[in-house]
């Protein structure tokens, strides 16, 4: 499991009814989630408004609820809004991120996709962050988190708070 950045169609209704629909994925060739999209050839793309999920991701290997997928070997979270199965149709390895177009061979959807608040966006981005600390010089780091606590102070619930901590005694203790 890995957060990762996904192109959507410029037609935000992504369906299998469409057997053009594509998503492309971007998972940086030296990643783990590359490696198996080569060798399985499949994916389960999760939507999922909790923000602790990419906390957990970025900064280890988290043993999310999950239950199998439908039409692929993949799992799909427990809790997560929508998900799409792919299959991968190309793979562009051109450094130092790769794009590998899939096509949607299922997708459904478990309950409806709330959106990011400023908090939830604060935590997306401390978890990016805290998956740049060997790139991103260590002030710099420390200066956004501050910028960002005011964000989560502001607006952040129950969830937000305990990714927001997670993600923040991980950056403090490595910089």
């Amino acid at each position: 499991m890995a957060p990762m950045g996904v192109d959507w169609p410029d037609d935000s209704r992504v369906s299998v009814a469409t057997p053009a629909t594509t998503l492309t994925l971007k998972p940086f060739l030296e990643t783990t989630t590359f490696r198996n999209l080569q060798t399985t050839g499949v994916a389960v793309v999760n939507l999922t408004d909790d923000v602790r999920v990419f906390a957990r991701a970025a900064i280890g290997n988290p043993a999310e609820p999950t239950v199998p997928a439908t039409t692929v070997a993949g799992v799909v979270l427990a809790d997560t809004c929508t998900w799409y199965e792919v299959q991968v149709a190309s793979v562009d390895a051109t450094p130092p991120r790769s794009r590998i177009e899939t096509r949607v061979v299922h997708h459904g959807t478990r309950r409806e996709f709330l959106g990011f608040n400023r908090a939830r966006h604060a935590v997306l981005e401390a978890a990016i962050l805290a998956t740049r600390l060997h790139l991103v010089p260590h002030d710099e780091i420390r200066a956004e988190v501050r910028r960002l606590q005011v964000l989560v102070d502001k607006t952040a619930g129950v969830r937000e708070r305990e990714a927001w901590t997670l993600l923040t005694d991980y950056i403090a203790a490595r910089t």
